[in-house]
C-alpha cells in the first residue's frame, strides 16, 4: 500500500483513515461588502460548487468539472486538495490517498467568492470525513465555526468565508491584533426581505484580488469613512426589513470608486444602473456587479446590462443554508 498522503502538521505519526470513505459538499458563491459594509457584510448566492472526496489508495487525483477543469490542478496543489489535507493532519489524521472531484459553478476571478468557497468546501470535507470515519465528534455548530475561523486564518477577512458557512446576509468580525491570524472570528445571520432578489452581472474577464486590493489607499477623508458607516448601518435595515431604502443604503466611499481603474466597464454599468435607480455595486473586488433589488426591476437590470453589452445576467436568489456536507 502506498505511504499516506499528509502535510506539515502536528509532531508525531499521523493516523490514516480507512479507505473508502467517503463524504460529499456543496457551498454557496457569495457577494461581500454589498457597498458599504467592506469586509464585514456578505450575502450567499443559490450557485453552488459541489465537491465529493473519497479516500483512496494513494496518491492524490484530482477531476475538476466546470470553470477552471482545462487550468486549475489536479493533484495536491489543487486548493480544495491542499487545505483538505492540511485539516487532516491539523487534527492529527491522514490518508492513504484521496479521490477528488470538484464541480465549479462559481466562475473564478470574477468576485463570486471562488477561493473563499473552494477553502470551506476543503475544510468541510475534512471534517465530513473525520465525523464520517467516527474519529472526532462535534455539532454542526461546532464544525462551522472552525470553518468559519480557518477559513478567515487563510483568507485574511471574513466577510466571504460567513455567507459560505452560514449562508445567507452575514455580519462579521475577528478579534485579535493580526487579523491573518485572528484569536476569535465571529458571525451574526439576519434574515433577509423575501422582496429582495439578487442579480449578478458577470463579464467575460477576470480580475486578481490582489489587484484590486493593491489599489486601495492607506487613508481615507473623515467625512467618507462617516458617510460609509452611516451607510453600513441603513443597508442592515433596508436588507432586512425595507427594501425601498436600498439605493441609499448602498452608497460608500471607501473602495469602489478607488478600483475603478482596474474595471471600467465595472463602473460603467454600476453608474448607469445607480441612474436608473437600481442598487447596484461592486460584487467583492469585482469585476461582477450585484444588484440588490426586487423581482419586478429585474428585467430593467438585464436591459441595462444588455446595452452595454458583454455580461450574463444570473437571476438568483439568496441561498440560506450555508455549507453542506453529507456521507455519500
Amino acid at each position: 500500500m502506498s505511504a499516506p498522503v499528509a502535510v506539515p502538521g502536528p509532531t508525531g505519526t499521523l493516523t490514516p483513515l480507512a479507505l473508502g470513505t467517503a463524504v460529499v459538499v456543496r457551498v454557496p458563491a457569495t457577494s461581500a461588502n454589498l457597498g458599504p459594509g467592506f469586509d464585514a457584510f456578505g450575502l450567499a448566492l443559490d450557485l453552488c460548487d459541489e465537491v465529493r472526496a473519497e479516500v483512496g489508495p494513494g496518491g492524490v487525483r484530482v477531476r475538476v468539472e466546470g470553470h477552471g477543469a482545462a487550468a486549475l490542478p489536479t493533484d495536491g496543489r489543487h486548493l480544495v486538495a491542499r487545505v483538505l489535507l492540511e485539516e487532516l493532519a491539523a487534527s492529527g489524521f491522514s490518508v492513504p490517498g484521496l479521490d477528488l472531484v470538484c464541480r465549479n459553478v462559481i466562475p473564478h476571478g470574477r468576485g463570486l467568492g471562488s477561493s473563499a468557497s473552494a477553502i470551506v468546501a476543503g475544510l468541510a470535507a475534512a471534517r465530513a470525513l473525520l465525523r464520517a470515519a467516527g474519529v472526532v465528534e462535534e455539532t454542526d455548530e461546532q464544525t462551522r465555526q472552525r470553518l468559519l475561523t480557518e477559513s478567515t486564518r487563510r483568507e485574511g477577512h471574513p466577510d466571504n468565508a460567513a455567507p459560505a458557512v452560514h449562508g445567507g446576509f452575514t455580519i462579521a468580525w475577528s478579534r485579535g491584533e493580526d487579523p491573518t491570524r485572528p484569536d476569535t472570528v465571529s458571525s451574526v445571520r439576519l434574515p433577509v426581505h423575501p422582496h429582495v432578489r439578487a442579480v449578478v452581472c458577470v463579464p467575460a474577464e477576470e480580475l486578481a484580488t490582489s489587484r484590486a486590493r493593491a489599489l486601495l489607499p492607506a487613508t481615507v477623508p473623515h467625512a467618507d469613512a462617516a458617510l460609509t458607516a452611516g451607510r453600513a448601518g441603513l443597508l442592515v435595515h433596508a436588507l432586512t426589513s425595507a427594501p425601498a431604502l436600498l439605493l441609499d443604503a448602498t452608497e460608500e466611499r471607501l473602495h469602489q470608486a478607488q478600483r475603478a481603474p482596474a474595471m471600467p466597464r465595472t463602473a460603467q454599468l454600476l453608474a448607469d444602473l445607480r441612474a436608473a435607480g437600481l442598487a447596484a455595486v461592486v460584487s467583492g473586488a469585482g469585476p461582477s456587479a450585484l444588484v440588490l433589488t426586487t423581482a419586478e426591476r429585474v428585467p430593467e437590470v438585464e436591459r441595462i446590462a444588455g446595452v452595454l453589452g458583454g455580461w450574463e445576467v444570473h437571476d438568483r436568489p439568496v441561498h440560506h443554508r450555508g455549507v453542506q456536507w453529507r456521507t455519500d
